[in-house]
């Protein structure tokens, strides 16, 4: 998934918090928001001064997109055959931060879940049955 459909994937499923997501998504669309904020940042900056802690684009921008993050999150957990409820760990400093960034770079679970079909529609088992989502990213060796 490459940078532009990862965001438009995860603004059309702003509020999708069941499936899955893989990687490139959760990663692409993180750096969209750290690109965007840096950017409103600077812009509030100039229009507002450099001293102030007024910053009405940034925390708009933040606002808009707390269900995005929160969601995509979530699918990308799912993917990982975790819960949801592990957001919290970005609760505990350090520790936290640090289990999930891991977490965040693992490879998904091939085939299907308890959260749904694999994203990229691997079967490591039957290849027989079409109960699995088709995937328009090609597999090695395609």
């Amino acid at each position: 998934m490459d940078f532009q459909t990862s965001v438009r994937t995860c603004f059309q499923k702003y509020v999708t918090f069941s499936g899955r997501a893989i990687r490139s998504e959760y990663w692409w669309f993180s750096l969209f928001l750290i690109l965007a904020s840096i950017v409103l940042g600077l812009v509030d900056s100039v229009l507002f001064g450099w001293e102030t802690l007024f910053s009405p684009l940034g925390d708009l921008f933040s606002l808009a997109t707390i269900l995005p993050s929160l969601a995509v999150t979530s699918r990308r957990l799912h993917d990982i055959d975790k819960s949801a409820w592990w957001m919290l760990l970005i609760l505990l400093p350090i520790i936290g931060w640090i289990v999930l960034i891991y977490w965040m770079c693992q490879p998904g679970t091939q085939g299907p879940n308890q959260f749904g079909n694999d994203p990229f529609g691997n079967d490591p088992i039957d290849h027989d049955d079409n109960d699995y989502a088709p995937s328009s990213i090609p597999t090695v060796g395609d």
